[in-house]
């Protein structure tokens, strides 16, 4: 009688466990849920059309940023530029539409189309991305300290491109064939605003890149443990370079749609934004530790960033205050995700031993 006692009380253990589990791989979507209730309750305009579009846009931003942090930290790494590429992009942009690219010796000043003005800041970023990756992969810098570099190198020259002002006005002009900026942030497709189609496209692709690729398993495979990686005969450094600059790629993309939104560009625009991105892709389930993470989880991570920045703006939470909620947000995210972990090892232990 006592043994049949014992082992109902072990599976009711183990299933009060299996629960436990599976409430903490869904946390982040059962928090999303839980912020935007207690939003709704708070102030009754934040389910309107136009607050949800609102928000809409700037958890596309967040996600953008999340999905190439998602990428590097599954690899191993971290990226600290991104916030700054995104006001380097910026400016590279709204440099070359407000007064185009002088060229003194020759006396004469080159005016873009727009879509070349934009392939060019994408490829600036894409650029930084590359000097991380150099810098990780070459010369053994520390993710960390490397891109804490060029964090500061690129916002450096992001002010440095104005001397710290502001390029307004980017409209730009028809004679000279550079107008049509402000559609990247103000166009929509069926209702849809372009922002939002950036974050569904560049979140398939990263996905598909992920799940249905050699290059997505090489990433998991580097972050989980390199030094077995290189043994199987994976090119990490390939991989690294790949992911630092799709990072880029993506902080520079958030570039111009900002200034797109705004029609101008400022050098400060991004400050701290790689917070949101790290926030994003931890409260998704990106392991810091490295190979752990899914995109549809950064992009459910976003929208928690999202809703709770705008909802804390709604109600009249102090940017200071913010802040500080933000930096708990990401603790106390890193602390269940390891609590999570060690779940799943203890499970898989008592499986491998039963």
């Amino acid at each position: 009688m006592s043994d049949i006692m014992s082992q109902v009380a072990g599976t009711q253990a183990k299933s009060n466990v299996s629960v436990g589990l599976l409430l903490l791989k869904a946390r982040t979507f059962i928090a999303l849920i839980l912020l935007v209730v207690i939003f709704s309750f708070l102030t009754p305009s934040f389910l309107t059309p136009n607050s949800l579009i609102l928000i809409a846009k700037h958890v596309a931003l967040y996600a953008l940023l999340g999905i190439g942090m998602t990428l590097v930290i599954i690899s191993g790494g971290i990226d600290l530029s991104v916030g700054s590429i995104v006001g380097l992009a910026g400016m590279i942009a709204g440099g070359l539409i407000h007064e185009g690219l002088r060229l003194p010796v020759f006396g004469v000043t080159i005016y873009f189309n727009v879509v070349i003005v934009m392939l060019l800041a994408l490829l600036v970023g894409t650029g930084v991305g590359a000097v991380n990756g150099v810098l990780i992969t070459r010369f053994n810098v520390a993710p960390f300290i490397a891109t804490l570099g060029t964090m500061y190198a690129a916002r450096g020259f992001a002010l440095i491109r104005s001397n710290g002002e502001t390029f307004p006005n980017l409209v730009g002009n028809a004679t000279l064939g550079n107008d049509g900026f402000p559609i990247l942030g103000a166009g929509n497709i069926v209702g849809i605003p372009l922002s939002i189609w950036f974050m569904i496209l560049v979140g398939l692709a990263a996905a598909y890149l992920l799940k249905k690729t050699p290059w997505g398993w090489h990433i998991f495979a580097v972050g989980g443990n390199e030094k077995a990686a290189k043994l199987s005969g994976i090119r990490v450094d390939r991989v690294k370079m790949l992911v630092y600059m799709i990072s880029g790629f993506c902080a520079a993309l958030v570039g111009l749609i900002v200034s797109s939104q705004l029609v101008a560009s400022h050098p400060a625009t991004g400050n701290s934004w790689e917070m949101n991105a790290i926030a994003a892709a931890v409260l998704g389930g990106t392991s810091m530790a490295g190979g752990i993470g899914t995109i549809g989880g950064t992009l459910i991570g976003a929208f928690v960033i999202g809703v709770l920045s705008d909802g804390m703006v709604m109600i009249g939470v102090s940017e200071f205050w913010q802040m500080v909620i933000k930096g708990l947000v990401i603790v106390v995210a890193v602390i269940v995700d390891q609590f999570q972990r060690n779940m799943e090892n203890k499970m898989a232990l008592e499986r491998k031993n039963a």
